[in-house]
């Protein structure tokens, strides 16, 4: 299958089995196409992005005994994960002319949150909420529409939202682990270690396609659009060990602190 109709697939069809299918057969990059930038994904009539602030807030952890209160934050969870897979899905449309190896090792994440997003609807299901049952917010796609270039991309999902996720993939972790919730806990795990692999992934690229000579810390700044600013990419807790198995530099993780402190 071409990347190009991969991408396409996840972004026209509304069906969310279709969206989560993952590809079997071997994916190639021959025919990219012209860019195309997609306003909003087709999403099925319950999952269409809702109105501003119409979409329920994250349970505070101390409610997690509560089963529904798990699910409410599976559900919001799974909405992330699929707005994540839709962004790298228009990333593939927007920027055709991205090094082969890039987008093919991009379609490889993408089938990473097909998982993630199926994890947390499952498991949102079993505690009690549907997926789609709640509205969705659509914060994470309206951020991508700020994108001009890859390193846009690099800088504003992996290193700045997937990189946050290095910490709440810890923190939800232990919030599911204290309410009981092994099953949660184990999927957020899970998806903790993959966010290690995808951030690397980002800072891999961002470091191919910056300016030569230009630090790592200078190119991801340079590519952030407001709202979005280095202390967006820390959680409630920052956590070394897996930025450093992410691969970034001392240096870079010194600025991240210094910028959150000062933030």
């Amino acid at each position: 299958m071409e990347l190009r109709e991969l991408a396409e697939r996840i972004l026209r069809n509304p069906s969310l089995e279709v969206k989560l299918e993952r590809v079997r057969e071997p994916l190639t990059d021959l025919n990219p196409g012209e860019p195309v930038r997609m306003v909003e994904p087709a999403r099925a009539p319950d999952l269409v992005f809702a109105p501003p602030r119409a979409a329920p807030s994250m349970p505070h952890p101390s409610t997690f005994v509560d089963p529904r209160k798990r699910a409410i934050a599976h559900h919001i969870l799974a909405n992330h994960e699929l707005q994540a897979l839709e962004v790298m899905a228009w990333v593939l449309l927007a920027f055709p002319e991205a090094p082969a190896a890039f987008r093919l090792g991009l379609a490889k994440v993408m089938a990473d949150e097909q998982r993630h997003t199926r994890l947390h609807a499952e498991q949102g299901a079993t505690l009690g909420i549907r997926f789609g049952e709640l509205p969705v917010n659509c914060y994470i796609w309206k951020k991508a529409q700020q994108f001009q270039s890859v390193l846009d991309y690099l800088a504003g999902l992996p290193l700045t939202f997937e990189g946050r996720n290095l910490d709440h993939t810890l923190e939800f972790e232990e919030y599911f682990q204290t309410a009981g919730d092994e099953k949660s806990a184990n999927i957020m795990k899970a998806i903790h270690h993959d966010e290690i692999h995808h951030v690397a992934f980002g800072l891999e690229w961002l470091q191919r396609l910056k300016p030569e000579g230009q630090s790592d810390w200078d190119a991801y700044v340079a590519h952030l659009h407001w709202p979005l600013r280095p202390d967006k990419s820390i959680g409630d807790r920052f956590h070394l060990e897996p930025r450093l198995a992410a691969g970034m530099s001392p240096e870079f993780i010194e600025r991240l602190r210094a910028d959150q402190k000062q933030s």
